[in-house]
């Protein structure tokens, strides 16, 4: 369990700081285990969930710096350090791949800092991904990011902790426009089920216990594409985006309630 800080709130639950709890760390506090507690109680698959959204984005960055050639992620929503950073995947297969990681919540910052000391071409940007504008222009960023050259944006698992009315569509068309021919964006969000009730009723429980959480139709994630040239298999649930094992059961509500997609700007 983390210590309390004076710099970080520790009575107001965390996006980053509950999908730790999720991943089995111990980044966290009390109030942020309440939410993943209660979540837990309406969808008792969140765990794997979180563990499918875990393993695509190893195969994505490991995709995309191995088979494309990019050497920059720009990883927006990161979260806290956990097993397996996308800066792991991207420097095992290029050494000099940059990656910076962005969240609001302090914490990844204190913690981003400790892990990433040695590591001159990774750093933690404490930034809100609502000001797009504001977040592509600051130098922290820009020391390691070259938008002159191809970039993969991440926004896994971030996007569904944006209300409509914070215009995540036009959020993504700006970070778009940034970008250079021959960027990637990576995104996964929530996924209404329409045979799955609880997907409605843990919306309903994130909003009240978070204050975020948009379970969105797959029509609504392909709106985030809009311009992209998406990879195949297309936009997909998590484990059936170029598995690296057979998905025995393709049914059933882990499997099912995130979906994602890559797409290249042309």
């Amino acid at each position: 369990m983390v210590e309390s800080s004076p710099q970080i709130p520790t009575g107001v639950p965390t996006a980053a700081r509950v999908y730790d709890v999720m991943l089995g760390g111990k980044d966290n506090y009390a109030v942020d285990r309440a939410v993943a507690e209660a979540s837990l109680a309406i969808m008792p698959e969140l765990r794997d969930i979180a563990l499918h959204n875990r393993a695509i984005l190893h195969r994505v960055v490991r995709y995309l710096a191995a088979e494309e050639g990019i050497t920059q992620f720009l990883d927006l929503g990161s979260g806290l350090p956990t097993v397996r950073n996308t800066h792991e995947v991207a420097q095992e297969i290029n050494p000099q791949a940059h990656v910076v990681y962005v969240d609001i919540d302090p914490i990844v910052l204190a913690h981003g800092r400790a892990i990433l000391a040695d590591n001159a071409n990774t750093t933690v940007v404490t930034a809100d991904i609502r000001n797009p504008g504001d977040l592509l222009g600051r130098p922290e960023v820009r020391a390691l990011i070259d938008f002159d050259q191809p970039v993969c944006v991440m926004l896994v698992g971030i996007l569904h902790h944006l209300a409509d009315d914070e215009k995540p569509g036009q959020i993504v068309q700006v970070l778009r426009d940034a970008m250079p021919s021959g960027s990637f964006f990576f995104i996964t969000n929530f996924t209404r089920l329409g045979d799955a009730p609880e997907s409605v009723a843990l919306e309903k429980q994130l909003l009240e216990q978070l204050g975020t959480g948009r379970v969105r139709t797959p029509a609504e994630l392909a709106t985030f594409f809009d311009g992209l040239e998406i990879l195949p298999p297309g936009l997909v649930p998590l484990p059936l985006w170029r598995p690296e094992e057979p998905v025995l059961d393709a049914s059933t509500i882990d499997v099912r309630f995130m979906t994602g997609g890559v797409g290249r700007k042309p």
